[in-house]
């Protein structure tokens, strides 16, 4: 991909995501695209930062902290790990990203926590649900989220924000609408219980729906094909 499909590529994500806001009745500036960013090279992730992007998305910890190291003068990037995430990687995480969006249990939680570096603020971290009941992905279900965010809460080197889901695929808006709601019900509820936590996150959508997740309240929504192209 050049630059200059890149640049084309980056200004349709955001006039998608602008128009959708619209359909949706909600502030312009009510939610942001995390560009996800897997598999490309940091020259691609440069290029988009040229043209204003700062949130970035990595599903492979290897791979991240490569392009991290090589985009190291790029001081004001956020980095978002998205990806499931296994005991053995968790300080490499705690140390070198801004957010987590994939914990669905306590002991990787406190991992996290724990390996912190203190003079780093609190690392954002939202709790993966599987919305959909899928065996194949990660998340705890919605009867483990209360015990799981009552955890989480209480760790001191974390910022618990939010919801993380990624349902499987539906046909219809409706379809994929359902999933969503109840990703965001549980969000209202959580603010209930723990008012005490800036649970203000939905990282929720991706390309196939991005306008039936900003309905739902999205406020964090991750594209990566939309944005670079193919995967390798």
């Amino acid at each position: 991909m050049t630059e200059v499909e890149l640049s084309e590529t980056l200004a349709a994500a955001r006039a998608r995501l602008a128009a959708a806001l619209r359909d949706a009745g909600r502030d312009e500036h009510a939610a942001q695209l995390l560009a996800v960013s897997k598999t490309k090279p940091a020259s691609m992730i440069r290029e988009a930062y040229r043209h204003g992007q700062r949130d970035f998305g990595e599903n492979y910890l290897q791979e991240a902290l490569h392009k991290q190291a090589e985009l190291a003068d790029l001081t004001d990037i956020v980095w978002h790990f998205i990806g499931p995430l296994q005991s053995n990687k968790t300080r490499f995480v705690a140390e070198c990203f801004d957010w987590v969006h994939s914990i669905d249990r306590k002991k990787i939680a406190q991992r996290l926590s724990e390996q912190r570096p203190a003079h780093l603020p609190a690392l954002n971290v939202c709790l993966q649900v599987n919305v959909s009941g899928e065996a194949s992905k990660s998340g705890a279900t919605f009867e483990q989220l209360d015990a799981l965010a009552s955890a989480v809460v209480d760790m001191p080197r974390l910022a618990l924000r939010g919801l993380m889901a990624i349902p499987a695929p539906a046909t219809t808006l409706a379809e994929q609408r359902m999933p969503l709601a109840r990703l965001r019900q549980a969000l209202e509820t959580l603010r209930e219980h723990y008012p005490q936590a800036p649970l203000d996150t939905l990282s929720m959508g991706m390309s196939d729906d991005l306008e039936a997740a900003v309905a739902e309240g999205a406020t964090l929504v991750r594209l990566g094909t939309a944005i670079f192209g193919a995967r390798q």
